[in-house]
């Protein structure tokens, strides 16, 4: 709350402006979440209020605008679907448990500083993951947009096949509402993106939702097309704010969504701090990881005790706040309030709005989050991260979020220990006269006959000790004139004990061959470590160098060789 002692007049008219705006996007965006999640409209309403007031409170971004969001909707809808639940009543508390749960874990990792977790992550599985579910998240509207009468499916094939076999069923009615509003929303879009926008389109392009969710409620309600045309409507909205209650414990319960509430808690905090960051660096203000994991953390739990369900910071949401002048997150608390407004007096106002008007929404706003040319620049950099990619792309198509996201994490994890456990070994000798030395196989340089130089670019840990162990050996089997080889440590950050007792074994070894190992560049920390082992000792009388130029002048191969 540092922005509140500090807050002046001159910021509230941008704060009231974003938090109108705001509010107006949020409306539909929420209702229509909510029924991704397979929730009542009033529900994710209610995720607004209390999770908006609390991430202004600790939240560290100025511009971060927290609601539902379209990836955390589909785990909680596909959550709900896989334990096939009967009645509303189980559905509601399966999405507030899910909700509790996720923030609990996020306050956990937050007291045990685990918010490097995410780094598992890696960009290309992250962008499969969301490619993919913007896609299941298309596939899932599909139904409400054309107005379909058939089971939800939460799986490519599954869904592909419904979709299909019950194509002919579509209500032509309810698919021109949807189909109307997609393009309305597309066009507003496209307008501002184009030269000839005006400040009036890109007011337009942000309040697209709210025109379509409008003019949908006026036609249906003039036509009467819920009863001519069978047109699928909201209907009655609870008018009033939540109730606040502390969700029933059920062991058994959180046991079978623990593994859908981490993936929650994973992807809405890295989402979170995502946008969090970028809208930061626009405004040259800092972002604090762990404060946002506690942030966010009690978001949820907010969310929870006030009937909503999983909640996290929303891009496009959070875009609208910072360009419609959003200084501090006051903009949030005027949006909160707004909600609350609108919550207590203009629910009857929705009683008309289509179903296929909020599918257009879900899917114009997720239809941004499929990358198609990640794929292409991950293949031409790097094939491995391209693999992980489309393994993720596809799990999470065909088996689900949740199976998707392991695979992809834990193949991240695979093709790093991989990579690392072959680390990038380089013989180098000396650029001219000068002090500076690269790679033998890439630079014309001078070496030594009787001293090599090997540069290992890779901390030195359990995983690659043999691979190192064995590139050693080979390099002093092919220099039989060798007679001190230096390892040059300007990329190692770390050696651990397996390491270490690696090295101890290569000193006896290149001793009983004739050869003196030797040390240069070692970083303070990692000298700090070997200075509290007996390795040093067991080194002499090798050395441990200030550089590889004072090394190699030392150990006889001077400017001159």
């Amino acid at each position: 709350m540092d922005w509140l002692p500090t807050y002046r007049r001159e910021l509230l008219a941008g704060d009231i402006n974003a938090g109108i705006i705001v509010t107006i996007v949020l409306i539909p965006q929420a209702m229509a979440y909510a029924m991704l999640a397979g929730l009542p409209p009033q529900v994710g309403l209610y995720s607004c209020l209390l999770p908006i007031m609390l991430y202004a409170l600790f939240g560290s971004s100025r511009s971060l605008a927290i609601g539902p969001v379209g990836l955390v909707s589909l785990i909680v809808g596909s959550t709900i679907i896989e334990m096939n639940l009967q009645g509303q009543a189980q559905t509601l508390t399966v999405a507030v448990t899910l909700a509790c749960m996720s923030g609990i874990l996020l306050l956990l990792m937050r007291i045990l500083k685990l918010g490097s977790v995410i780094n598992f992550i890696s960009h290309p599985v992250l962008s499969g993951f969301t490619s993919a579910a913007a896609i299941l998240i298309i596939l899932s509207q599909l139904k409400h947009l054309l107005g379909l009468e058939t089971p939800r499916a939460i799986h490519l094939p599954e869904a592909l096949t419904t979709i299909t076999t019950h194509l002919n069923e579509t209500n032509l009615t309810t698919a021109m509402l949807g189909i109307g509003g997609i393009a309305i929303m597309w066009l507003l879009r496209r307008l501002a993106d184009s030269k000839q926008s005006t400040n009036l389109i890109n007011i337009l392009a942000r309040t697209g939702p709210l025109i379509i969710v409008s003019s949908g409620i006026v036609i249906v309600w003039w036509l009467a097309l819920d009863k001519t045309a069978n047109v699928n409507i909201v209907g009655a909205i609870p008018a009033g704010l939540p109730t606040l209650s502390i969700p029933s414990i059920d062991i058994a319960m959180i046991r079978e969504l623990f593994p859908a509430a981490f993936i929650i808690a994973i992807v809405g905090y890295l989402g979170n701090i995502s946008v969090a960051k970028t809208l930061a660096t626009r405004k040259r203000q800092k972002i604090d990881a762990d404060q946002e994991l506690l942030a966010h953390g009690i978001c949820n739990l907010g969310a929870s005790i006030s009937g909503g369900y999983p909640i996290a910071g929303g891009f496009g949401r959070s875009m609208v706040n910072y360009e419609s002048g959003a200084n501090t997150p006051m903009a949030s608390v005027i949006t909160a309030a707004l909600m609350s407004v609108a919550l207590l007096f203009l629910t009857p106002l929705l009683y008309f709005l289509p179903h296929s008007v909020l599918a257009a929404i879900i899917i114009v706003s997720v239809s941004t989050l499929i990358d198609y040319r990640a794929f292409k620049h991950a293949w031409l950099y790097d094939k491995a991260d391209a693999l992980a990619l489309l393994v993720t792309f596809f799990m999470v198509l065909t088996l689900g979020v949740e199976v998707g996201i392991l695979t992809g994490a834990s193949l991240s994890i695979g093709i790093y220990l991989h990579r690392s456990s072959k680390p990038h070994v380089a013989v180098i000798g000396r650029v001219g006269d000068s002090e500076h030395f690269r790679n033998v196989d890439r630079f014309k340089v001078k070496t030594c006959e009787h001293v090599i130089a090997m540069r290992v670019d890779e901390n030195l840990y359990f995983s690659n000790t043999n691979f190192i162990e064995d590139a050693i050996i080979n390099l002093i089997a092919e220099n039989q004139q060798a007679k001190h080889l230096v390892i040059v440590c300007s990329s190692v950050n770390m050696i651990d004990a397996s390491a270490l007792e690696a090295l101890d074994s290569i000193v006896d070894r290149l001793r009983q061959a004739g050869v003196t190992m030797h040390l240069a560049e070692v970083k303070g920390p990692v000298m700090d470590r070997l200075e509290k082992s007996p390795f040093l000792q067991r080194l002499q009388p090798g050395q441990v160098f200030l550089s590889t130029h004072e090394a190699m002048m030392k150990l006889g191969c001077g400017l001159g060789n």
